[in-house]
């Protein structure tokens, strides 16, 4: 049975390497916000507006203790998903955990490329985002430190880096 989990901040790369990675090892890919988001026929931002973050994050508690029991998967979660109860211990205890570690530079430039919405980015400037992203850092760095394995991901660049980021990674998890 294989089960991989990724973890790391938001616009780190977990779904693009997790899509990847599930298509090389022939398993189902999850992104836990995108479960969410079907299983509530909701967006992650209208639970946020509905909810708070609180709320959202007993849902995303409940939600990962759901899917993360899928065996023969692997799971992208969001970038808060393991600060918040005991999810980080929980994910170690069902997977190999997986951070996907990249500097917050290389954060701050994928997430203006990106096309989602992020509900805690909405309405910051450049600079509040480039700051609020070293500080939510620092104050997770903890959570994600927790993972079995760290994985660099501050060159994944073009679809070439990240087939070699997939290959790395399948020979640290040697699946």
């Amino acid at each position: 049975m294989i089960r991989v989990i990724l973890i790391g901040y938001m616009g780190a790369g977990k779904t693009t390497v997790g899509k990847e990675l599930a298509k090389a090892l022939g398993v189902t890919f999850y992104d836990l916000d995108w479960y969410i988001e079907t299983r509530m026929r909701k967006t992650v931002k209208q639970i946020f507006d509905e909810r708070g973050e609180e709320g959202f994050r007993r849902m995303e508690h409940n939600m990962l203790h759901e899917v993360a029991e899928f065996e023969d998967i692997v799971l992208s979660c969001g970038g808060g998903t393991p600060c918040f109860f005991d999810n980080m211990d929980y994910m170690n205890r069902q997977g190999q955990t997986v951070y996907l570690k990249a500097r917050p530079d290389v954060l701050h430039a994928h997430l203006k490329m990106g096309k989602g919405v992020r509900p805690l980015l909405l309405n910051k400037t450049e600079d509040e985002v480039a700051a609020f992203i070293a500080e939510q850092l620092r104050q997770r760095e903890p959570f994600y430190a927790k993972a079995r394995y760290t994985l660099d991901v501050n060159l994944m660049d073009n679809f070439e880096k990240i087939a070699g980021t997939v290959d790395h990674l399948r020979n640290l998890l040697q699946i």
